[in-house]
């Protein structure tokens, strides 16, 4: 960050923006601070993790049978006691919780907004100091206010979020989210507490030459994809390949690094997960919904991500997400093999 540039912080950034829509209430912007308020609380607790006793495993299990880190159960506790006493949350569902919660106060009836989050991303790599980051996506509820709100505020499609983005806890603390006005990134600057513009205007360049996927599954994965990823690895001079692998094993890590420098991120149905493995509503939608903002695409390999009508909290799909040109030819792999089938 230029040490001559002026700071705009995260509020200021926000406030800016409501301005340029007159009827703009403040209400989103609000909400995004508290989201940044949350993060923040996480990331102080992230930086001293290995001086107090939340490392390592708390025990239990979520509702994916996946086992909890301390740090997650901090994570998610912290998103919803800040989310609660907004007055702009009318309630919250986490891949941490069986099912969505409801906040019981009036405030919280007349909000427009509910939120959909993971509150603690690739939470095995917090015991050996590798990038984690928090997942989060805000849509306006369907429901009838001044009443609870329902499961169906939760159930909606990718393309009717109002706002989505991550918080990536690594060597600088980023907060990246986009609306339908695009896609910004801000810096945690310590000195102050804030989070500082530091990446306006983010896009996604369209081509890219990084691949990112777990490639010790190759064997359980279709033809397709071991053709696609062979294609990846053949080198052509002309096209500049073979590509370079990256792969953290967070979601938030890979795509921050793919939203950055281009390339592809993917996470495929296999033979284990006939479903794909990562969360719709809580992974999936929002990095769709930043990338398509960013200029990139994301597919679940047969449609646009976006369009996808979830049917239950905790529903997984296929991903396929990034650069334009990486996407579209993964994809005409996935659909040639499945037409020679």
């Amino acid at each position: 960050m230029n040490p001559q540039r002026k700071l705009i912080t995260l509020d200021e950034f926000t406030i800016q923006e409501t301005r340029r829509f007159p009827q703009a209430t403040g209400e989103l912007s609000a909400l995004l601070r508290d989201i940044s308020l949350a993060s923040k609380m996480i990331n102080k607790q992230v930086n001293k993790a290995g001086l107090v006793d939340i490392l390592g495993k708390h025990g239990a299990t979520n509702v994916q049978g996946e086992e909890q880190m301390k740090l997650d159960i901090y994570a998610n506790e912290t998103l919803i006691n800040v989310l609660k006493n907004s007055s702009e949350c009318a309630g919250i569902a986490s891949e941490e919780n069986d099912d969505h919660v409801c906040f019981e106060d009036t405030f919280s009836f007349n909000s427009k907004y509910v939120v959909l989050f993971d509150p603690l991303d690739g939470s095995s790599n917090i015991d050996v100091n590798a990038p984690i980051g928090t997942i989060f996506a805000i849509y306006r509820r369907v429901s009838e206010l001044g009443k609870p709100c329902t499961k169906e505020d939760f159930l909606q499609p990718g393309n009717r979020l109002m706002a989505a983005g991550y918080v990536i806890y690594g060597s600088s603390t980023m907060m990246v989210y986009a609306t339908k006005l695009g896609v910004n990134g801000f810096t945690l600057e310590p000195s102050i507490g804030e989070f500082c513009l530091s990446h306006p205007n983010m896009k996604c360049p369209e081509v890219g030459k990084i691949y990112s996927i777990n490639q010790g599954n190759t064997e359980k994965y279709d033809d397709g994809m071991k053709s696609f990823l062979n294609h990846c690895m053949e080198s052509n001079k002309e096209e500049g390949r073979p590509y370079s692998h990256r792969y953290i094993g967070s979601m938030v890590a890979d795509m921050h690094r793919t939203l950055i420098k281009g390339g592809i991120f993917m996470y495929p149905a296999d033979k284990s997960n006939k479903n794909g493995k990562l969360r719709l509503q809580y992974e999936c939608n929002p990095m769709a919904f930043l990338m398509e903002a960013a200029g990139g695409l994301a597919s679940t390999g047969h449609v646009d991500i976006l369009d996808v009508q979830p049917t239950e909290l905790h529903q997984r799909e296929p991903i396929f997400i990034g650069s334009k040109n990486l996407v579209t030819k993964a994809l005409s792999y996935v659909a040639a093999s499945e037409t020679v089938a």
